[in-house]
């Protein structure tokens, strides 16, 4: 691929529901640039941007791919992304280095709930945005509707470019709004011009309006001719839309269609004309060396910087760090110093991916996006810069997982198969987490939901040949105690020679600390207990407290006293004492009203308004309470709510059910609270099972 400086650069992220066609558009775009002799299609599962496996298995893109396209003099690098919430990682990954984005809508299905988070993603990262519909060769398309449920949503900087031409039910060409002219789509995959239909001179009128007072708004002299009845340029036109795309007063609205490769002329021109190149954008890191700030802005002619802002690390094509050069010219053969690990990496060949190819290229400017292979020890969100010029830049702001089950190996000795297959995978996918819970004797996987869980369970069994089982997460109850016991426990032993002793009595209370397990007090008088033994009585406490014996969980909020006891001058020992009150322990709790604890949630639920009475409902059946409700922005509420861990097992398939998948949960742990009788009985019982085929 040829090297393109900063200007001629694009740098645009593809967002969208799943289903309404960002790698079909990328697949017409890549036919029509030359990319591709003929094009594929998603349920062929031979196009450019879906190429793993699962994602021609499902027929839905799992990772974000990028297509860098040659079109008439610029490098357009399209960044594809997953259009389902369960893989928002890879979106949120390819906005951090995406300068403009394209939201893609189906004009069949209209606006769905990735319409409305591609958006507020936007506007999060305050980047400018299209809208392209697609669909338009579909009989029940309906292009007005969109424009106009976008107007209601967003208001009046959603405006129109084009205006679809439909004949006998054929999408058949589009009015351009800027120019006020018609144009059909021929044999040759050019337009004819021709004279703007009469049925679409009123809608032509609306949106040329608003096309007006936005150009008419971007200066006192354009406002002042507009209100003298003065007509426009087209120039003046393009120039002053410009600034209104860039800076997002103005959100152009195009239309085509992928499968007739359609729209995308337009759309790639107009990508060009209005979308920044890399030098109009800011950038910023810190240099490490004296804590300044160092503006990078995309600029050829300061120090060399990147960042990493995705890995690929697959068993055929290798391992990728994809990076965006914040500053400078890269070359190949580059030694690039990494803060955060402090270790220099020689960067050998440079690359551009294109889908899984990679192929090499002689340089990569400021603000263009590329591959280095095989770094020894960089990761995703790292910096890299010179070692006379440090930076470090912001890492991106990765969504949390609260999604896990409990897995095991199907097969025995899979298990370092599996630990080594699971290190690459969490390399590629920051939203994917494991944690070994020694405490439950279990290993979790964490992810975004269990969709996201499946294709990882999936991916592990088709790509590294390990297979696993998942299952219900085992949940991490505590014990204690309501009431006071007074016990006594005499550890004796004679098996020839020296024996064992060790006599302790000792009471068990409530501590009122439910953040530590135990708390040891001794008031033995007269020496009873010699001091020397004190220290093995608190050992055999702390490791009884361990393994509850109630239900074997671990044991919080229980004060243990020494007030009397026993020893014999030749047979005591440490360890006799440790066992006496070990013994002790298991005799005394159970004698004061053992209770079973359950880990409560703080959970917040965001979710549109009109889905707030079924979310309630749900959370009441689950046990919870609904502490507050509080209106944020666009229309959505925050419900707060305390909620047993015990009931959030398959929340986000209940919640995605509920809300059409515009609902989202976090939580963190709140505290500990008594389990009903009906949970602790059944988690009681449940544990004597284990233990006994164990």
């Amino acid at each position: 691929m040829n090297v393109f400086t900063t200007d001629k650069v694009r740098n645009v992220v593809l967002l969208g529901h799943g289903g309404s066609g960002k790698t079909s558009l990328t697949e017409a775009i890549v036919y029509l640039a030359g990319m591709k002799s003929r094009m594929g299609t998603v349920e062929a599962g031979n196009t450019i941007s879906d190429f793993d496996k699962e994602e021609i298995k499902r027929q839905f893109s799992v990772k974000t791919s990028l297509i860098p396209v040659e079109w008439e003099g610029y490098k357009v690098n399209l960044l594809d992304t997953p259009g389902y919430f369960d893989f928002i990682g890879e979106t949120e990954e390819a906005l951090a280095v995406a300068d403009a984005a394209i939201i893609v809508v189906s004009g069949k299905a209209g606006i769905e709930t990735g319409t409305k988070r591609a958006w507020d993603m936007c506007e999060k990262m305050k980047i400018p945005r299209m809208f392209f519909v697609t669909d338009m060769d579909v009989d029940n398309a309906s292009y007005r509707q969109v424009v106009q449920d976008l107007q209601e949503l967003y208001g009046k900087k959603i405006a129109p470019f084009h205006l679809p031409i439909r004949e006998n039910g054929q999408f058949v060409g589009y009015v351009n709004v800027i120019q006020q002219k018609a144009k059909r789509w021929n044999d040759n995959g050019t337009v004819d011009k021709f004279d703007v239909p009469d049925y679409s001179q009123e809608n032509l009128g609306i949106c040329r309006d608003v096309l007006m007072e936005a150009v008419a708004e971007t200066s006192e002299e354009f406002m002042d001719r507009y209100f003298e009845g003065d007509e426009f340029s087209e120039d003046e036109i393009r120039q002053a839309l410009r600034v209104s795309v860039l800076d997002g007063s103005i959100v152009p609205v195009l239309m085509g269609s992928n499968i007739l490769a359609r729209g995308m002329f337009t759309l790639m021109a107009d990508i060009i004309k209005y979308f920044p190149s890399p030098d109009r954008c800011k950038c910023a890191g810190i240099n490490t060396t004296n804590n300044e700030v160092f503006e990078a802005d995309y600029d050829f002619s300061k120090p060399k910087s990147a960042y990493i802002f995705k890995t690929i690390v697959d068993p055929y094509i290798g391992k990728y760090s994809l990076i965006k050069v914040n500053s400078g010219v890269l070359k190949p053969d580059d030694v690039l110093f990494n803060y955060h690990r402090d270790t220099d990496e020689k960067i050998g060949k440079l690359y551009v991916l294109i889908g899984n190819k990679a192929e090499e290229v002689k340089e990569l400017h400021a603000g263009d996006i590329g591959a280095l292979a095989k770094l020894s020890v960089s990761q995703t969100t790292d910096s890299l810069s010179t070692r006379k010029n440090p930076v470090t830049y912001i890492r991106t702001n990765i969504s949390k997982p609260y999604v896990y089950l409990r897995y095991k190996a199907k097969n025995k000795g899979d298990e370092d198969k599996i630990s080594q297959a699971l290190s690459k995978m969490l390399m590629e996918d920051l939203t994917l987490r494991h944690v070994n819970d020694s405490e439950n004797g279990q290993t979790l996987l964490y992810g975004i939901s269990g969709q996201h869980l499946e294709v990882v369970k999936s991916i592990l069994a088709d790509r590294y040949k390990v297979d696993i089982e998942t299952m219900r997460p085992r949940i991490a109850f505590r014990e204690t105690i309501r009431k006071k016991a007074d016990t006594e426990y005499k550890y004796k032993k004679q098996s020839g020679g020296h024996g064992q002793y060790g006599h302790v009595k000792m009471t068990f209370e409530p501590s009122g600390d439910m953040e530590t397990p135990y708390v040891f007090e001794q008031t033995v008088v007269g020496g009873a207990v010699p001091k020397n033994y004190f220290p093995a009585v608190e050992k055999g406490i702390a490791e009884a407290v361990k393994c509850g014996p109630l239900a074997a969980y671990p044991v919080i909020g229980v004060k243990a006293v020494l007030y009397d006891g026993s020893y014999h001058t030749v047979d005591s020992s440490e360890l006799a004492f440790k066992v006496a009150a070990t013994q002790a322990f298991k005799k005394g709790f159970m004698d004061a009203n053992p209770v079973l604890l359950e880990p409560i949630a703080a959970l917040k639920v965001v979710v549109p308004d009109n889905f707030t009475g079924d979310v309630m409902g749900d959370l009441n059946k689950r046990r919870a309470r609904v502490m507050g409700m509080n209106p944020i922005d666009n229309g959505y509420q925050e419900i707060l709510a305390d909620i047993p861990y015990l009931e959030l097992y398959e929340y986000d398939t209940r919640l995605n059910s509920m809300t059409s998948g515009s609902g989202t949960f976090s939580y963190d742990f709140a505290r500990y609270e008594q389990a009903p009788d009906e949970v602790a009985n059944k988690e009681i019982a449940e544990r004597e099972k284990r233990e006994t085929e164990e």
